[in-house]
């Protein structure tokens, strides 16, 4: 049974940074591409950051390119979404998601088969 559990969520100044985990059982990231999303009070789920399995790919969503870092520790079977420079509007339940492509990660959420429960992040002005 897979499972991939979120951490790392919680309440931070405008400005400031967190650092989501991600860690699986179940599956290996080193043969899934690992991605986060995200999904604000009201609005639909988008595509934050995207790490593929086969060669380390990195790839975000414009509007966190350059503040946030995804990487991954095979070691730990863990993803990991470093941000900084939090904005407002960066506001939003996270998830982390997993599929086995090989090709260009996806940045649509039906595309992963493997979905986490979710941790809040909050920004605050």
């Amino acid at each position: 049974q897979v499972q991939l559990v979120e951490s790392g969520g919680g309440l931070v100044q405008a400005g400031g940074s967190l650092r989501l985990s991600c860690a699986a059982s179940g599956l290996t990231f080193s043969r899934y591409t690992a991605a986060w999303f995200r999904q604000a009070l009201g609005k639909e789920r988008e595509f934050v950051a995207a790490i593929r399995w086969t060669d380390g790919s990195t790839y975000y969503a414009d509007s966190v390119k350059g503040r946030f870092t995804i990487s991954r520790d095979n070691a730990k079977n863990t993803v990991y979404l470093q941000m900084n420079s939090l904005k407002l509007e960066d506001t939003a339940v996270y998830y982390c998601a997993a599929d086995q492509t090989g090709w260009t990660p996806s940045r649509t959420a039906a595309s992963y088969d493997y979905w986490g429960q979710g941790t809040q992040v909050t920004v605050s002005s």
